[in-house]
């Protein structure tokens, strides 16, 4: 049986260390404990999204925040986005990250979505006005630079701005890539009037209909002088195609976005240009403006994460390297 005086030992000793955890906790988070915060991507296995994760999984770890992740293995898996945003939004989460596949498809699943827990877009829009907060580059400014990117890279190689040009599009209906396209054909109109938009291709998210496109847009136009390829996996099959027809240095080559593909594409001179988004800080920043969402704090309705154009000439800045070479683990 143990005596009086031990167990007032071990009670003064259970204070303390009461206490002291007590005194530790309450220097972490109020809400990192149980705060869950899903962030859905288009397609887990681009590199693209995996930069977006590894922002929004920093901003977990920075944060206190569960950050699942989660998304369909294809831009092209509408449905499959759908379902995977109704079974986190079944999990109660704090709040949910998205970044919509396809523009019209989205709208309901999103509003419905709205209704039990604040939906932070980023990236993509949708056909919904029930997002608390929308991240994104500004897609359309994106366009216009790509169309000045290309522009320069054509008299960088001709000595004039003028010829037959083409734009490549990855999927239709896809908010991000019809705002790019929009912004590219308007700068084309107001700017350069003697760059005429011969071809406007639509694909189906697959870089050899990409590398098969750009290949018959060789054959079909031999006075094509330049191409905008609006996304990572049509810029990855362009630059393929530009490479293996040996036409690069003749046939300027604008890519959206970045891999190791195309940076090396841009070193050797396949691509003359890269239209390169944020894509760590629109998920770092998406998974944070979501916490604050979640905790009724006020957030920015609309914020614009950049777009920047980076040649081989400019690609050593600080900025740039940080940019083509984001950290995904």
């Amino acid at each position: 049986m143990q005596s009086t005086k031990a167990l007032g030992r071990r009670a003064a000793v259970g204070i303390i260390g009461a206490v002291f955890a007590a005194g530790m906790f309450a220097s972490l988070p109020t809400y990192a404990a149980d705060v869950t915060i899903p962030v859905i991507v288009k397609d887990t296995t681009s590199f693209y999204w995996q930069i977006v994760l590894a922002g929004a999984r920093q901003a977990g770890k920075d944060l206190g925040v569960n950050v699942p992740e989660l998304g369909a293995q294809s831009e092209a898996d509408i449905n499959g986005q759908i379902s995977i945003l109704e079974n986190a939004v079944a999990g109660k989460p704090a709040a949910v990250v998205i970044a919509p596949t396809e523009f019209k498809a989205l709208g309901a699943p999103i509003d419905t979505a709205a209704k039990s827990v604040p939906i932070i877009g980023i990236d993509s829009a949708a056909d919904s006005k029930a997002f608390t907060s929308f991240l994104t580059t500004d897609n359309t400014q994106g366009g216009r630079v790509a169309a000045d990117g290309l522009a320069d890279a054509i008299k960088a190689n001709t000595g004039k701005v003028a010829g037959d040009v083409a734009l490549i599009t990855a999927l239709p209906g896809v908010g991000s890539l019809d705002q790019r396209a929009a912004g590219f054909k308007e700068q084309l109109a107001k700017k350069y009037p003697d760059l005429h938009l011969v071809a406007d291709k639509v694909a189906d998210g697959q870089a050899t209909t990409g590398l098969n496109i750009t290949t018959d847009l060789l054959t079909a136009n031999p006075k094509l002088v330049g191409i905008f390829a609006s996304n990572l996996i049509m810029a990855q099959g362009a630059g393929q195609a530009i490479a293996e027809n040996k036409v690069a240095g003749k046939v300027a080559l604008i890519g959206f976005d970045n891999d190791d593909k195309l940076v090396g594409f841009l070193k050797d001179g396949t691509i003359s240009a890269l239209v390169v988004q944020d894509p760590y800080r629109m998920g770092y920043d998406g998974v944070k403006t979501a916490l604050a969402a979640s905790k009724k704090e006020k957030v920015e309705a609309n914020v614009d994460t950049g777009a920047n154009l980076i040649t081989k000439a400019n690609m050593g800045s600080e900025r740039n390297v940080a940019l083509l070479n984001p950290k995904v683990k």
